[in-house]
């Protein structure tokens, strides 16, 4: 679990959410190995201690947010240490790497050598060859492929909302990620009080979850496209969060973010989950109805106790009446009626006492039934709610499908007229061309035809002048020539 520690360098502070005061902030961390010495004396030994305040003491001005030993041997001693900037690391890389210690105790020289720290995180490859090589992982099915980020470590009261301190706001976890791309699901376990963070699936579990005693939570963000994961494992790559308070202070906190591995968020999970909720409620609520029969029984039989207890008593002082009215009856005659009377009022005072008990246990019983009723209405109401939003959700999206597809439809069918009408056009205008080219020619054929026959008129006329020229004719009638039109 991460600790937030307070940051006084807010320089390097990428925005995130800014009405929640959430940022960004990459992580300044280096390695430091310091080679130690063969010691020669028993019983003699090197303090990491001592061997810490030597570094700390090599990088002043500057401090370390975090110095702590992540491996020692009898050779080295290696460092993990954290900045405020990334902008540091070079300089104090400088001024450790390649640097001399001197231990007291000790002539022999101790090696420093400093590095920049790789932050481990998930990259690209990892996630798509794990999706590719996994054989139980479906691309085509929702928490089956790289869409979904685990992230764990987050603070609860940075994601809360000042009605309820407490507990993280599923609406601000979703604004944070909303900006990387479209969201198909949020899940935050601990908000569920039938499963909360360590539930085993499929053993009931009636334990109420509370929120008082958990200070960071765990999430699961689900993208509706896989770009949208690829921007938001991208921004978070090497970060940690940093959060602004109202009061001007900034304080930072180490997260964990990983693709999901486990189909949290796939359709199958889900669907398992609710069944499994379902379940619980059922159990619970009948076991809610065995404790209230139980208990109406218990007060059941401890009313008939008292009533039973009440009639021995009016019974044993009947008999004690009786027995002193037998031995005084002349004598305390008045007293008797006086005391019979004081008996009678004792005893309507004891049963509107009685009948006012039983009218405040039934009342009682009557309001806890209520609240039950009510909260079985509610959890059925929201239950409805959240089936019509979703059908809502999916019949829209069905519209606009449906609606692309018919402009689609639409904007085909108009090419197409629109490619019909320009070849009728176009076949109209040949047909003109044809024609014209038609009435031209025939126009043409008629007038050559024209003179050929006037051609052949003259001919036959030439021909007949020859045959008679030199005789004469007495009459001649000329007529035209059957070919003539």
């Amino acid at each position: 679990m991460s600790v937030a520690q307070l940051c006084s360098d807010t320089s390097e502070a990428l925005e995130l959410l800014s009405e929640q005061g959430l940022h960004l902030k990459p992580v300044a961390r280096l390695n430091i190995s310091v080679t130690l010495p063969q010691l020669k004396t028993p019983g003699k030994s090197i303090s990491n201690w001592e061997v810490m305040e030597k570094i700390k003491h090599m990088i002043k001005p500057d401090l370390f947010t975090v110095l702590k030993v992540s491996k020692s041997s009898l050779e080295f001693i290696r460092f993990e240490g954290e900045v405020e900037a990334k902008t540091l690391l070079k300089t104090l890389i400088a001024r450790l790497d390649s640097k001399n210690i001197k231990l007291s105790g000790f002539t022999e020289m101790l090696k420093v050598r400093a590095a920049e720290a790789k932050v481990h995180f998930p990259s690209r490859h990892d996630w798509d060859s794990f999706f590719r090589d996994a054989k139980n992982m479906s691309e085509a099915k929702p928490g089956e492929r790289p869409d979904t980020m685990h992230l764990q470590g987050l603070p609860c009261r940075w994601f809360a909302t000042k009605k309820d301190p407490d507990k993280p706001s599923e609406f601000i976890l979703r604004k944070v990620f909303q900006q990387f791309g479209e969201l198909r699901h949020v899940d935050i376990p601990m908000l569920d009080p039938y499963r909360g963070e360590n539930v085993t699936t499929g053993a009931p579990n009636f334990q109420t979850f509370t929120f008082g005693g958990h200070l960071h939570f765990s999430a699961f963000v689900q993208f509706l496209e896989y770009m949208g994961f690829v921007k938001a494992m991208n921004a978070f790559r090497g970060m940690r969060l940093l959060y602004k308070s109202e009061d001007g202070k900034a304080y930072t906190a180490n997260i964990k973010v990983e693709f999901d591995k486990t189909k949290h968020l796939s359709d199958k999970h889900i669907k398992k989950r609710k069944l499994e909720r379902d379940k619980l409620i059922e159990l619970e609520t009948q076991r809610e109805e065995r404790i209230k029969k139980e208990r109406e029984e218990e007060d059941r039989k401890k009313e008939e106790e008292r009533q039973r207890v009440q009639e021995e008593e009016c019974e044993r002082e009947k008999k004690r009446s009786e027995k002193l009215q037998k031995r005084e009856e002349r004598q305390r005659l008045r007293e008797e009626r006086r005391r019979q009377k004081k008996e009678e009022k004792k005893k309507l005072a004891a049963e509107r006492e009685l009948a006012k008990k039983i009218a405040l246990e039934e009342r009682k019983i009557l309001i806890a039934h209520r609240k039950l009723e009510s909260m079985r209405l509610l959890t059925e109401l929201l239950d409805r709610a959240k089936a019509v939003k979703q059908k809502q959700e999916m019949e829209r999206k069905l519209m606009e499908l449906e609606d692309m597809k018919r402009r689609q439809l639409e904007e085909e069918k108009r090419k197409i007229e629109e490619k019909r009408r320009k070849e009728e056009q176009r076949e109209r205008k040949k047909a003109e061309k044809l024609k014209k080219q038609e009435m031209a020619l025939r126009e043409k054929v008629m007038k050559n035809y024209k003179m050929r026959e006037e051609q052949k008129d003259l001919e036959q006329r030439e021909c007949l002048r020859k045959q008679f020229a030199g005789k004469t004719l007495k009459s001649a009638v000329v007529m035209p020539s059957s070919t003539t039109r």
